[in-house]
């Protein structure tokens, strides 16, 4: 009996987890930008990472911290918490190395921007990982996948397509494009903001927290 409770609470713990996870990321974009705007009359910044600058500063870097614990304790499938850990190195170093502020820097502030680069494409390419190859992963053969479960990889294959095309449009933007206002100077925003909602529904439908996708 009290083996069976733990394993029903582990269960619990690891679906309040994934929703958790879920929820942070929905709301992040949400937060950041009503927050700075309300408390303290900041406008859209460029990018997520752009609130580093502003009275945000504390919500942004705890949230990245926060989601760094949170994908550390990730187990899944035989060989897969590894994948946790390392989105929980590149989300903690997104918090440590922040983006390069806005104007003309050298030294070690652009080298810290560069190192914030590398960190924010690791951490979203190890997400669209997770929504699209861990998460679609199943006990069942292929032909044998219940509806339900059909239906929840197609989420998270979406969700992953969703994130990698966010990256993509990112890396264009700055690579072929340069830092112009070409498309709006709110474009990184935008782009990033998707991919976390993507990111968020994805660990959402995974917690289970959508009644119509659960078995």
């Amino acid at each position: 009996m009290n083996s069976n409770n733990n394993e029903s609470s582990l269960v619990v713990s690891y679906l309040l987890l994934r929703k958790t996870i879920g929820i942070l990321g929905i709301f992040l974009p949400f937060v950041l930008f009503f927050g700075a705007l309300i408390i303290f009359g900041t406008g859209l910044q460029t990018s997520i990472s752009s609130y580093y600058y502003s009275g945000m500063r504390d919500v942004l870097v705890g949230t990245l911290v926060a989601f760094g614990m949170f994908l550390y304790s990730y187990k899944g499938y035989q060989g897969d918490a590894k994948y946790g850990k390392l989105a929980c190195v590149f989300a903690i170093g997104i918090a440590l190395f922040p983006t390069k502020p806005a104007g003309d820097v050298t030294g070690i502030v652009f080298i810290v921007g560069y190192v914030h680069a590398f960190f924010t494409v690791a951490f979203f390419s190890t997400l669209t990982y997770f929504s699209y190859c861990l998460f679609t992963k199943s006990k069942y053969d292929k032909d044998k996948l219940p509806p339900k479960k059909q239906q929840r990889n197609i989420v998270y294959k979406v969700c992953g397509i969703i994130m990698a095309l966010c990256m993509l449009g990112i890396i264009i933007k700055y690579v072929i494009i340069g830092q112009s206002e070409f498309l709006g100077k709110n474009l990184i925003f935008w782009l990033e903001s998707f991919a976390i909602w993507a990111f968020g529904v994805s660990w959402f439908t995974k917690g289970e927290a959508i009644a119509l996708l659960n078995d």
